[in-house]
């Protein structure tokens, strides 16, 4: 799943934008129509406030897939120490289309950052070419994915 990083603060939803979230984090294909018959609104208002939280970088609607099924047969959590501003690294790192997710974190780490690739060949060009060579990179720890036992992306709104 790509996530993007945002620097926006987070909005202020109502309650009927919350539920639509909800149900759309329940089932990413269920209609319009349906959704509002949930939530009390028309097809078509639905539709404009699933737009606008779209727009607005709030919601994404996309295909969760299981990579292994697809071909990609290593994940992996990268761990980055840095020195000198971790954002600036943070941004090259999201630059890497092999990279789904980059986050800044505190604590042993400065950036984790996950990568999925078709093997462990790839894995190590990756890693040798690309990331501990970017400037301010001076240290790197992999994690290696054996078996993801839960990955869910329906934790509701608050």
């Amino acid at each position: 799943m790509s996530r993007v990083l945002r620097t926006k603060s987070s909005q202020q939803l109502d309650e009927v934008s919350k539920q639509i979230i909800e149900q759309l984090q329940f089932d990413g294909r269920r209609s319009y129509a349906e959704i509002g018959k949930k939530v009390g609104l028309s097809e078509a208002a639905v539709r404009q406030r699933v737009q606008k939280l779209t727009d607005s970088g709030v919601l994404q609607v996309v295909a969760v897939t299981d990579p292994s099924q697809l071909g990609f047969n290593r994940q992996a959590m990268i761990g980055v120490k840095c020195g000198g501003d971790t954002r600036e690294i943070a941004e090259k790192l999201t630059a890497m289309p092999e990279l789904d997710y980059v986050v800044l974190t505190a604590g042993s780490f400065d950036i984790l950052a996950e990568v999925v690739c078709e093997n462990d060949d790839e894995l190590i060009a990756l890693l040798n070419s690309k990331i501990r060579t970017l400037p301010g990179v001076t240290s790197t720890e992999t994690f290696v994915y054996l078996k993801v036992a839960k990955q869910v992306y329906n934790w509701g709104t608050r």
